[in-house]
């Protein structure tokens, strides 16, 4: 009389009741929402308000909606709850993916950069390679070429101003 089956049974039994008082939970929440007390000189706005409430409360039980619109107010329903409480697993996912977009955010930063500071190191090789060659040159004698240094020399002037 006390195996597995017992056990079951008495642990089907616990979730049973478990059910049970929650529901008698969540019903007098709700019941017990609109009974305090308010300040007299507020109590028609929250008696008001408690109507608004309660009518909203009935109405999808009480009138017959069309289909599309059952669908529409149950997913709205489904987007609060699943916006307004997330489990610990899809709290890390969602880190997850902050950090993970963070990094290939930073991870293009420093890719952009890596190929402007190439960019300017080729331009910078290039001018001094032309430069080298004007500077460089030698007459037939071997002696250095002063008015192309000199050309040289005009065109940096020119430039700068």
């Amino acid at each position: 009389g006390r195996g597995f089956a017992f056990r079951r049974k008495q642990k089907i039994e616990r979730q049973y009741r478990k059910l049970l008082k929650k529901g008698r939970k969540v019903n007098s929440q709700q019941d017990n929402q609109f009974t305090d007390t308010y300040p007299e000189h507020l109590k028609h706005l929250y008696l008001a308000e408690e109507q608004r409430l309660k009518k909203r409360r009935r109405a999808p039980a009480d009138s017959v909606l069309s289909e599309g619109k059952i669908d529409k107010t149950v997913e709205s329903v489904m987007t609060e709850g699943t916006f307004r409480k997330k489990t610990s697993n899809q709290k890390a996912k969602e880190e997850y993916e902050k950090v993970k977009a963070e990094r290939a955010r930073k991870k293009e930063e420093a890719e952009k950069r890596k190929q402007q500071r190439e960019a300017a190191q080729r331009l910078y090789k290039q001018k001094k390679m032309e430069a080298y060659k004007i500077l460089s040159k030698k007459t037939k004698k071997g002696q250095p070429n002063l008015n192309l240094q000199v050309e040289f020399l005009l065109q940096k002037i020119q430039q700068n101003t």
